[in-house]
């Protein structure tokens, strides 16, 4: 027959057992990774595609492809090849093309001009109001300089006007934007686009002064 003695000391061991138990239950429900119900680890942040090209060396000139693009009017249509991928951003006759990291375009104005394209080249130095500009060169009816934009940092630009009748007025415009490093791919772009470029045999002289 148990004492009252001994009947409180197996009292005491019981609820030291059911205590323990209810502990281990505890630890097992929470134990292990704390985040692991989670899809996505904390502290990890999923990469977004990068806002510029990622050949850091600039735009080769060696690696584009080109294929024809067509715009203008009806009337009097035009087109020239543009690199391969370049979208077509805006069509009529300013159409332009943007690569998919929207770091390089081209864009044409077939709309014409009664100017030379050398007038052309000293009203479009004037009229460009960009921070630390600088203009490389403006031969033959072309323009090449560099500006800072706010957003997107060091930019270069190269704007050439060609005409068709011995450099009395400007026929097209053609425009291509890039950065400073990437100045070979640039002249090469331009390049193409002049010697792709059509335009109708006879258009009709409706250009603007």
């Amino acid at each position: 027959m148990l004492t009252p003695r001994h009947q409180a000391l197996l009292m005491t061991l019981a609820g030291m057992t059911v205590g323990v138990v209810a502990f281990g239950t505890v630890v097992v429900v929470n134990g292990g990774n704390p985040f692991a119900t989670q899809e996505t680890p904390v502290g990890i942040v999923s990469p977004t595609p990068s806002s510029t090209p990622s050949r850091s060396d600039g735009l080769a000139a060696d690696g584009l492809q080109y294929v024809v693009q067509n715009f203008g009017t009806d009337d009097d249509p035009a087109s020239a090849e543009v690199p391969t991928g370049w979208k077509s951003a805006q069509g009529g006759t300013r159409p332009k093309f943007v690569d998919p990291t929207g770091a390089w375009q081209l864009r044409f104005d077939t709309r014409g001009s009664k100017q030379s394209p050398d007038e052309l080249v000293k009203s479009r130095e004037r009229s460009i109001d960009e921070r630390d500009l600088q203009v490389l060169s403006r031969d033959n009816g072309t323009l090449v300089y560099t500006y800072v934009d706010k957003s997107r940092g060091p930019r270069m630009g190269l704007s050439r006007w060609i005409s068709l009748d011995g450099g009395k007025t400007s026929a097209v415009e053609i425009t291509v934007g890039g950065r400073p490093q990437d100045e070979a791919g640039l002249r090469a772009v331009l390049q193409h686009a002049t010697d792709t470029l059509e335009l109708p045999t006879a258009p009709g002289d409706d250009r603007p002064n």
